[in-house]
């Protein structure tokens, strides 16, 4: 097995952790906005993050122009992913978001032929209308019966696939690690996050909980900073680099299923057949779509 092969294999293995790891994310991230609303918890999360990561910021000096205007791009749409996807999780159930974000798998590829040009197939437009179909059934939980906060998180999925997209283009600068792009894009979220809820949202910042008392808060953000946001974007950057934008997002794709199992181990959750039903369609989406695309990678390999 060559280098480039192991390294391939070992990104594969850090994207599915990836999948667990986000999946339980959306009970954990209810669960804290419990105790601390949502602008207040963005920029604690990702203003840890950022300085944590501080120091990985000195690669920036290598980069070009050009590197610079496209991370901060991602950076913006990260913003924009968190705003939507955590007032989604705050006004739906964690299952539902957990599912229907896992929409970003198919809408992916369309990203990927209207940014970087490449043609989806046949199959993966079947898979765009199964997981569509699957995503109505989930939201509604019946028909044309979606919430606000289903809104918000299908926009969120979108947002995912362009993001993939745009960091893509970026991480072909070799002189720029993966932890450099995962600090700028903390920074430009907890900015963004700060800044919004200063001038919209004053009420969103309120004083942390204490430490004593409020340790399960404390636990919780430690998590989402450490597993959901350190690990997470630094694994999904360094396969960025060595692999498509579509792999990334359908190796992710069991993402909805441990988020799904986790709402209803953690926070009760009940899911109707229906709502199973429809999940269960989103992830045969993804499945067909990575059937399809390996498929076509071994034929390229064999030509």
């Amino acid at each position: 097995m060559s280098k480039h092969e192991r390294l391939l294999m070992l990104s594969d293995l850090m994207l599915l952790a990836v999948a667990a790891v986000w999946g339980t994310s959306y009970g954990v991230v209810k669960s804290a906005l419990a105790f601390y609303p949502v602008l207040g918890l963005l920029a604690l999360r990702f203003g840890i993050t950022f300085v944590i990561l501080a120091p990985a910021l000195r690669s920036l000096r290598a980069a070009s122009a050009r590197t610079l205007r496209g991370v901060l791009i991602a950076g913006m749409l990260l913003l924009g992913i968190f705003l939507a996807e955590t007032f989604g999780i705050q006004m739906t159930r964690a299952a539902n978001a957990a599912l229907l974000i896992s929409l970003c798998v198919v809408l992916t590829p369309l990203a990927e032929w209207l940014l970087l040009r490449r043609t989806p197939s046949r199959v993966e437009w079947a898979a765009v209308m199964l997981s569509l179909f699957g995503a109505w059934l989930l939201a509604g939980d019946g028909p044309l019966r979606f919430n606000p906060g289903d809104a918000l998180i299908l926009l969120a999925a979108l947002l995912r696939a362009l993001t993939v997209c745009a960091t893509r283009r970026v991480m072909r600068d070799p002189a720029l690690p993966p932890l450099t792009v995962t600090a700028v894009q903390s920074g430009v979220v907890a900015a963004g996050s700060a800044a919004a809820a200063w001038l919209f949202a004053p009420r969103q910042w309120q004083a942390l909980p204490a430490l004593n008392g409020h340790a399960t808060f404390w636990a919780y953000v430690a998590y989402l900073v450490l597993a959901c946001t350190l690990f997470a974007f630094f694994a999904q950057n360094f396969a960025i680099r060595r692999s498509s934008p579509t792999r990334v997002s359908l190796l992710m794709g069991s993402e909805p299923a441990f988020g799904a199992l986790f709402a209803c181990l953690w926070l009760g959750e009940k899911i109707s057949p229906i709502a199973w039903a429809g999940g269960g369609l989103i992830v045969a989406a993804s499945l067909l779509a990575t059937a399809r695309w390996s498929a076509s990678r071994a034929g390229t390999a064999r030509a």
